[in-house]
C-alpha cells in the first residue's frame, strides 16, 4: 500500500461515497444526529482527508461532531450483525484478540468506552507478518488472504516454524518471518522449485505458526484474569484457522466465543457508526480542533 496513493484515493472517493450511502439511506444528510469519523490509528493522509471532511460537514450542519479509535471500532464490530443473520452479542467483561495488518491486540473490555491493552505485539503485527511472509512465497498483496486458501490442501506440520513465547501477553512475530526467509534461503539453494513445489504444506505451517501463537497468548489471558467471555476482531479473524482455533479452544475451556460475520471483519463503516453511536448516547463530542493521530491509543 502506497499511503500517498491512498489518501489520494480517499479524497476522490469520500463525497460520491457519503452520497451514495446517504441515497441508499433514503435520507439527507441534514437528517443525520451526528458525524462520526475515524480519528486514528492509521495512514495521516488518509486520516486527514476523514477528519477534514467530518469536520467541515458538522461545522455546516451544527451538528455534533464524534471522533472514533479505529481498534476500539474493531471490537465492537462483535456487537454488530447482518440482516437475517442476528445472534448473540458479549457480555461485559470480555476479552478481544484484535488481529490486524498493524495491531495485534489483547484487549480487555469493560463496557463500550472502557477498553484496555494487556497484551500487544511488541514489532509485527500478524496481518504484517501474514503479508510480508506471502512476498516471500510469491504471492501477491494482499497475502494474508491467499496463505489462507493455499493452507486449505497444505499439511499444517510439514515445517516446524518457532512459536515467540515472550513473557507476559505481549507477541512478537519478526523472528518468525526471519525463520521463514533463512529456512527458504537454504532450501531453494537447493532446489529452485521448491516454494512452487511446496506451497500448500508452506502456506499451512506458516498459518499453524501465526495462529498457535495468537491462540497461546489468549489461552493466558483467559486464565489470568478469569475472564471467558471471548471476542476476536480485526481483519485477521477472517481467516480460516483462528476461527476454527478460537472455536475449538472455546469447547475445551468453556468459553463463551464470539466470531464476527466475515464482511464485519475488515474495515467497515458499520462498525465506526457503532463505536459513534455508544459515544453519542454517553454524549462525548469532539471539538473542531480535533486532528487525526497515525498512532492514536486507547
Amino acid at each position: 500500500m502506497v499511503p500517498e496513493l491512498a489518501s489520494r484515493a480517499h479524497q476522490s472517493n469520500i463525497v460520491p461515497v457519503v452520497d451514495q450511502a446517504l441515497r441508499e439511506a433514503a435520507i439527507n444528510i441534514s437528517d443525520v444526529d451526528a458525524i462520526a469519523f475515524t480519528r486514528g490509528p492509521g495512514l495521516i493522509g488518509s486520516l486527514m482527508v476523514g477528519v477534514s471532511f467530518a469536520k467541515s460537514a458538522a461545522a455546516a450542519l451544527n451538528k455534533p461532531l464524534i471522533e472514533v479509535n479505529h481498534m476500539q471500532a474493531h471490537v465492537l464490530a462483535n456487537f454488530l450483525s447482518l440482516e437475517g443473520q442476528e445472534g448473540k452479542t458479549p457480555s461485559f467483561p470480555f476479552l478481544c484478540l484484535t488481529v490486524s495488518g498493524g495491531h495485534t491486540q489483547i484487549v480487555r473490555v469493560t463496557s463500550p468506552q472502557q477498553m484496555e491493552i494487556i497484551g500487544q505485539t511488541l514489532d509485527d503485527a500478524a496481518g504484517e507478518a501474514f503479508d510480508k511472509i506471502a512476498k516471500v512465497f510469491e504471492l501477491p498483496y494482499p497475502g494474508g488472504p491467499l496463505i489462507d486458501r493455499y493452507a486449505q490442501s497444505g499439511n499444517p506440520k510439514a515445517f516446524n516454524f518457532p512459536v515467540a513465547n515472550l513473557p507476559g501477553l505481549n507477541y512478537s512475530f519478526s523472528g518468525l518471518k526471519t525463520s521463514v526467509l533463512y529456512f527458504l534461503k537454504k532450501q531453494l539453494a537447493q532446489n529452485p522449485a521448491f516454494i512452487a513445489e511446496n506451497r500448500d504444506d508452506l502456506c499451512a505451517s506458516v498459518q499453524y505458526t501465526i495462529v498457535k501463537t495468537l491462540i497461546l497468548k489468549l489461552k493466558k489471558a483467559a486464565l489470568e484474569t478469569g475472564i471467558s467471555n471471548i471476542a476476536i476482531a480485526g481483519g485477521v479473524s477472517a481467516n480460516s484457522g483462528l476461527r476454527k482455533a478460537v472455536t475449538e479452544e472455546a469447547v475445551k475451556n468453556n468459553w463463551q466465543v464470539h466470531i464476527p460475520p466475515l464482511s464485519l471483519c475488515t474495515d467497515n463503516g458499520g462498525m465506526i457508526c457503532l463505536a459513534a453511536y455508544f459515544k453519542y448516547l454517553a454524549a462525548d463530542f469532539s471539538t473542531l480542533d480535533v486532528a487525526p493521530s497515525a498512532r492514536f491509543g486507547f
